[in-house]
């Protein structure tokens, strides 16, 4: 619907916008997401291509320029000779056709209202949160240095804001202490765990943020030769590298307060905001009662349902679905059988967890090693990702070439 209407969270009127973060998670194919983005590549996505094209310095983890990435996919699918890119509101689901669902995390009321009547049950809902962006000229680089965790030698791709044990107590009380901003009346706050409000995991301990986003672990202070009692990382966000985002820091504090509190991190005393934190509402369905498999609804074969509507979490994980719905309604067009990636591959995993698992207690999960099946043997756990993405590839190969 844009550029005549906006969500609360969107502000660029190109296609596939991010708006949370620039990241695309680990790069490394032994971990379960960068597992997902090289099936997703082997299938000759789009999105992976346009990713590695934009990509930017992040570590271990595969970055995007945002606005470059947002940029390139809009010209391709406006080019493409078959598809027709039509800039309105939809307010209800077609009465008849094949047709996929893929509203995006912030589903409009009147589309959610669509949605509920279709599927007969009550939509769930969460609330995912966005971290601030800070010009990178404005950091205080006499404070801050430059490491990856793990790599103590050599420049590394994160900017580091180091605490001694006084300044993070005290970064911490004034943390709890900030002013929020308050839901609505009719909302309820239900918090993604892999995505909490920096705010909301202070509030469970002292120490929550010291095990968490603001954990040291693998990161030595050039000027001390020891490792800092916390810190706050800042990922470069742009191609050129002028802005960075603040790594976990996802907050619903109200704006001046971010700016108040966030300043008293070390290396951000003049830190200029180029986007402060917000939370807005995503809106998915219960899977596994309102899925089959394939992604098709169960009570409308005709209409299927692909991103984080769908019930998965993260970018990555939502095009994995796109994908997947694209390539089956295609198939239904076509009077073929739809399929369905096995178990053991990154996609076949995230389809058993949304449609098998437990409807009474069923929320979005990022993709994990936990939704495959298990090992035949048993293996070492540093060398379990390895075993699980060679088998993963070697059937999703297979799988491919079969389809």
């Amino acid at each position: 619907m844009k550029p005549k209407r906006f969500s609360p969270a969107h502000k660029n009127p190109n296609l596939a916008e991010l708006v949370c973060s620039n990241s695309l998670r680990s790069a490394a194919i032994d971990s379960a997401v960068g597992l997902l983005k090289e099936e997703m590549r082997l299938a000759g996505s789009l999105i992976m291509a346009v990713a590695h094209k934009t990509q930017v310095p992040a570590g271990k983890a595969m970055a995007v320029d945002r606005e470059r990435f947002a940029q390139e996919i809009t010209q391709h699918i406006e080019k493409h000779p078959l598809i027709s890119v039509v800039r309105e509101e939809i307010t209800e689901i077609p009465k008849d056709g094949f047709v996929i669902l893929a509203t995006g995390p912030l589903t409009s009321e009147m589309l959610s209202q669509s949605i509920q009547t279709l599927i007969g049950v009550d939509y769930l809902y969460f609330y995912d949160a966005i971290a601030p962006i800070v010009m990178a000229d404005s950091v205080n680089h006499e404070v801050v240095f430059r490491q990856s965790r793990y790599c103590p030698t050599g420049e590394g791709d994160y900017l580091n804001c180091p605490m001694d044990k006084n300044t993070y107590e005290f970064f911490v009380s004034k943390l709890l202490k900030a002013e929020k901003v308050p839901l609505h009346a009719f909302e309820k706050a239900v918090y993604f765990e892999g995505c909490l409000p920096i705010e909301v995991m202070a509030e469970r301990g002292p120490e929550t943020l010291r095990f968490g986003p603001m954990k040291p672990v693998g990161l030595t202070d050039p000027r001390t030769g020891q490792a800092p009692h916390a810190v706050v990382q800042l990922r470069q966000e742009d191609l050129e590298g002028s802005m960075c985002n603040m790594v976990g820091f996802q907050t619903k504090l109200k704006w001046k307060e971010q700016e108040r509190v966030f300043r008293l991190i070390p290396g951000l005393e003049n830190a200029e905001f180029v986007r402060l934190g917000s939370i807005h509402r995503n809106t998915f369905v219960c899977a596994p009662e309102v899925l089959e498999p394939t992604l098709q609804m169960k009570n409308e074969s005709r209409i299927l349902l692909a991103g984080q509507v769908s019930g998965v979490e993260g970018y990555v994980e939502s095009t994995a679905m796109g994908w997947l719905a694209g390539i089956n309604a295609a198939r239904l067009i076509r009077h073929e059988t739809p399929f369905i990636p096995p178990a053991v591959t990154a996609h076949g995993a995230l389809i058993q967890h949304i449609t098998q698992a437990d409807p009474k207690r069923f929320q979005p999960m990022n993709i994990n090693f936990g939704l495959f099946p298990r090992l035949e043997k048993k293996i070492p756990k540093r060398e379990r990702g390895k075993v699980y993405s060679q088998r993963a590839l070697e059937t999703w190969k297979e799988f491919l070439g079969q389809t």
